[in-house]
């Protein structure tokens, strides 16, 4: 299991915790269910359908805008673990601008690319080589920082993630 994704009373994805957190806020009245995994939780007197989705009571205001700085998980998830370069499976992740030559480690430099693509593009500049970039990089959509840091995305959760990237 990934683990329960929490929503903010405005239905905002705001983290993902593991069940038995969730399952604790659920018996503080903290949260509500809004998806179950169809799985129990089972204590000496009680049993609890397995949350999936919970939307907190009240609103929590966040004070800050997510921002993070581009990791392996990310990129992978943002590139949809597809090399940029040929669209083969994705086992590394290449600096467009190489930072031998002074390109930085940002969403806007780092593309996810196979094994192949990355050796044969060295330490070269992408005018330099034949190859060209599927999609141009660039910050991922709001709410991936959720499914990369779930690891794989329950089905439950794609309403609520989806509608975050349209209104982003």
């Amino acid at each position: 299991m990934a683990g329960v994704l929490v929503l903010n009373a405005t239905f905002e994805p705001l983290a993902v915790v593991p069940v038995r957190r969730a399952v604790c806020l659920i018996l503080a009245d903290k949260v509500e269910m809004l998806h179950s995994s169809g799985r129990l939780v089972r204590s000496e007197r009680l049993a609890l359908a397995e949350p999936s989705v919970v939307r907190l009571s009240r609103f929590v205001k966040v004070p800050y805008a997510r921002h993070r700085s581009p990791d392996r998980r990310g990129i992978f998830a943002r590139d949809g673990h597809g090399c940029q370069y040929c669209g083969a499976r994705a086992e590394t992740v290449d600096h467009v601008v190489p930072r031998s030559r002074g390109g930085r480690h940002v969403w806007e430099n780092v593309v996810a690319a196979c094994r192949v693509c990355n050796a044969n593009k060295r330490d070269r500049l992408l005018g330099e080589t034949a190859m060209r970039l599927r999609n141009p990089p660039g910050p991922p959509p709001a709410g991936l920082w959720i499914e990369a840091a779930a690891g794989s995305m329950p089905v439950a959760w794609s309403q609520y993630l989806t509608a975050q990237r349209r209104s982003a």
